[in-house]
C-alpha cells in the first residue's frame, strides 16, 4: 500500500512538473531589430579597390589600351551581401569614390560609410561626405546618393557648397548634380552667395 502511494505521489509530481514546463510560454512579442533574422556577408573584403572602366569601342582579345577609367571606388572593409534577394555591398569603416571625367580630371567623394546596391547601381553614402573637384569646389552633406547609370548625383539632405573660384558659399537643402559639379540645380538654398556682374 505505502508503495501504491509513492508511485502514484510520484507519478503525481511528474505530470505537474511536465504541465508546468510545458505551460511556460514566452508570450513576448518581438518587433523591431530583434525580429529580423541574423544576416551575415558572403565574404569580406579587406583593402578593397574597385576600378569601373569603359571601352570607346569594341575590343578584341589583345586590346590593352581601348578602354578608360571612369571610376576607382576603395575602402578598408567591404562586406558582401551580394547573395541576397536585393544584393547590396556595404562599407561600414568608409568610402572612398574617385570619379574621372572625359579630360582624365579627378574629383573625389569621402564618405563615414557606404552601401552599393548591385541591382540598381545606386551608392549611398553617408556621414560626413565631401565631394571635392579638380578645381577645388566642395560640396559637404550628411548624405549623398550616386547614380552610376545616370553619373547623377543627389541629395535631399542640407549641404554647403564652397566655389574658392567665385569666393562663394552656399547653404542650401536638397540637391542634384553631375559628377563634376559643372551643373547643379539647388533645391532650397540660404546663407551668403554672390553673383558675378557680366561686363
Amino acid at each position: 500500500m505505502a508503495q501504491k502511494r509513492k508511485y502514484y505521489l510520484g507519478s503525481i509530481a511528474t505530470l505537474f512538473l511536465a504541465m508546468l514546463f510545458f505551460s511556460c510560454k514566452d508570450g513576448y512579442e518581438r518587433v523591431g531589430d530583434e525580429a529580423m533574422p541574423k544576416i551575415f556577408p558572403q565574404g569580406i573584403g579587406e583593402n578593397f579597390v574597385l576600378t569601373y572602366t569603359e571601352a570607346k569601342e569594341t575590343m578584341e582579345i589583345n586590346d590593352v589600351d581601348s578602354s578608360k577609367v571612369i571610376a576607382v571606388l576603395s575602402s578598408p572593409i567591404s562586406n558582401n551581401f551580394d547573395n541576397l534577394q536585393f544584393p547590396y555591398r556595404t562599407f561600414p569603416e568608409g568610402l572612398t569614390v574617385d570619379l574621372f571625367d572625359d579630360q582624365g580630371n579627378r574629383n573625389t567623394i569621402v564618405a563615414d560609410y557606404g552601401i552599393i546596391y548591385s541591382a540598381t547601381n545606386l551608392i549611398d553614402l553617408q556621414g560626413n561626405v565631401v565631394v571635392t573637384t579638380h578645381d577645388r569646389k566642395k560640396l559637404e552633406a550628411p548624405q549623398l546618393y550616386y547614380d552610376q547609370d545616370n553619373e547623377w548625383i543627389f541629395t535631399q539632405e542640407k549641404f554647403r557648397f564652397t566655389n574658392p573660384e567665385d569666393g562663394t558659399v552656399m547653404d542650401g537643402e536638397g540637391m542634384d548634380f553631375n559628377k563634376d559639379l559643372s551643373y547643379f540645380n539647388a533645391h532650397k538654398t540660404y546663407g551668403l552667395m554672390t553673383i558675378k556682374e557680366e561686363k
